[in-house]
Parts: C-alpha cells; structure tokens; sequence
C-alpha cells in the first residue's frame, strides 16, 4: 500500500508541475501587457471659470461653451463668479481658487493692480497656469499663458469704418470709456482712433466717465451742452450704451445720432432691436468657453505646449439694426 501512494503522489507532482510549465511558457511567449487604467482611474484635472458678471447674456454663453468642452474632454469645471462688476468679491475669488490649489483658472481679465498680483505673484508661486477670455491684460504684467477672445483693436476698426459709411467723412463723434481705461478699451480705442486718423474732417471727443448709472449720465448730459452739434457716439464700454442712450433720448430724438457699442452688456442686443443702436460688433463668447477649456486641458496634459502667448482669437462681425429688426 505505501509503495501504491508512493507511486500515485508522485504522479500527481509530475501533473501538476506539468501545469505549472505550461502556464509559465504561455505568459513569457503571449503578447501580454498589464490592463491600462480606464478613462475614469486617470486623473481629473480640476480647472475653475471666474467673471465679474454672472447671469449676463455675454457671460452665459461663455460658460456653456466652457461646461460642453468641460464635459467632453474630461475635466472638473466649476464656474465661479460675482455679480453687477464687484471687483472685490472677484479678486476674492480669484484668491479663494489660488489657496484651494485647483488645476489652472481661467478668468476674465481686469486690468488693476491687484489682479495683476494675484496672477503674476500668487498663482505663479502656487504653479497654477491663468488664462484670461474675453477681456486680455498685457502677459508681461500678469504672467497669463494665453488669451481667449477678441481681437479688441480689429473690433475698433470695425465700428470705426462703419461709422464712416453711414456717417460720412465729416463729423463730431464722442467716444466714451471707462475713466480706468482697462487694456481692452485701449485697444478699442486705438482700433477707432487709427481709423479715424486719415479723416481731418472728423474730430474724436474723448470722455471719461465712472462706471455708475449716474457718472455715465452726467457725463453724457455735458457732453450734449457743451457740443450741441454732435453727429455720433460710441460706447467703448458696452455697460455704458444704455444710460448714455437713455439720457440722449431724454433731451432729443435718438434717430439723428449715429450710435455704436459691443455686445458684452445684457442690453446691448435689445437696444440693437429697438433701434437705439445702429450698429454693435458681435463677438463668439461660447467659442472663447470652449477653446479656453480646451487650451487649460491639453495645457496641464501637455499635449499642446507652449500656448501662444499672442493668445487666440475668436470670430468677430458687424451687426446692424436692420439685420435684427
């Protein structure tokens, strides 16, 4: 009987060793490779839109583009905010995301002091890449890896030889802007300006003005008694057209002014259709969402290093009344 057991144990190592070296060979020889991480396993970035100005038309549009790109190339999109421009409760933000250490911020850009700290000095020693959509501040000031948005000095031409086909090459036209004069009015500015320079029958009024319901009137009323014999204006700030076309409408009738601004006031589309504005340049706010979500992603994945730091410009146009009326 032992020498039976002896027998059968021994024939069951030989089997099982036999197993045992065809499984071994069958892996060596495979093409075998351990199982890659599924889509869900890979990281997550987390990247965060600010503004000055939630729930606006302008601003609605460029989160929904974001939150699609968001949504399409994986990542964590939150969208922060304030309302009605408060620029401390948006610098706040700004911070709160830098301190929570979130992936990249993309965020529109204000052309102060304190911004320009906290995305030159704050985010920059944090390691987190800004990138500004819609409004642009100069990279040499912010340290921003790119912009999204406008070519605002192109925008400027635009309304500028618009003017002089409806108008004429004669005329007195008031350019009314923000008494900061935020980078992206400038280039407005200059845009109008290099335009209108080749026509000496046309005289350009700077006017300066505080970003309040009451400044923009004021300063629209003295305009309008110190030069009775104005033939246009332009809203270089879009937030400023509805008070400046209010108080001109108070005093005469809209129709013999030739009137322009942009379409990043929530009023700006409703005065087009009314006919208050003749004309308001366009933009692409919900292309600048999703290419700057895309930028952020392919940025922090490396697929798509160094950004322009020049920026991308996004599709801009000429709108008139009669195109919406």
């Amino acid at each position: 009987m032992r020498k039976i057991a002896t027998i059968v144990t021994v024939i069951i190592c030989i089997f099982l060793f036999y197993l045992t070296f065809e499984s071994t060979v069958k892996v060596f020889s495979a093409d075998w490779q351990l199982p890659r991480a599924t889509e869900h396993e890979q990281m997550k970035y987390r990247i965060v839109l600010i503004t000055q100005e939630l729930e606006t038309p302008f601003w609605d549009q460029v989160s929904a583009g974001a939150i699609e790109q968001a949504q399409k190339s994986g990542v964590e999109l939150e969208v922060w905010g304030s309302y009605g421009n408060n620029q401390e409760d948006f610098l706040k933000k700004i911070e709160i995301a830098i301190y929570s250490k979130v992936d990249g911020i993309i965020v529109q850009g204000l052309d102060t002091d304190e911004f320009k700290d906290l995305t030159k000095i704050k985010a920059a020693s944090y390691g987190i890449p800004i990138i500004t959509v819609a409004n642009d501040v100069p990279m040499e000031e912010s340290l921003r890896r790119t912009y999204v948005g406008s070519n605002q000095y192109r925008a400027g031409e635009l309304i500028a030889n618009e003017l002089l086909a409806d108008m004429g090459e004669t005329g007195e036209v008031v350019l009314l802007f923000d008494s900061r004069q935020e980078y992206y009015q400038r280039q407005r500015l200059d845009g109008i300006k290099d335009v209108l320079k080749d026509y000496p029958n046309i005289q350009t009024i700077d006017a300066e003005t505080q970003d309040t319901r009451e400044q923009v009137t004021a300063t629209t009323k003295q305009i309008l008694n110190q030069i009775p014999e104005l033939d246009a204006f332009i809203a270089i700030n879009a937030n400023f057209a509805g008070d400046m076309i209010q108080e001109i409408g108070s005093r005469s009738q809209i129709d013999p002014y030739h009137i322009y601004s942009f379409d990043d006031d929530p009023e700006s589309l409703s005065l087009l259709e009314e006919g208050k504005l003749d004309g308001m340049i366009e933009q692409s706010p919900r292309m600048m969402g999703e290419t700057s979500v895309n930028l952020m992603n392919n940025w922090l994945r490396n697929d798509h290093v160094p950004l322009d730091m020049d920026g991308y410009l996004t599709d801009i146009r000429m709108v008139k009344a009669m195109d919406v009326q």
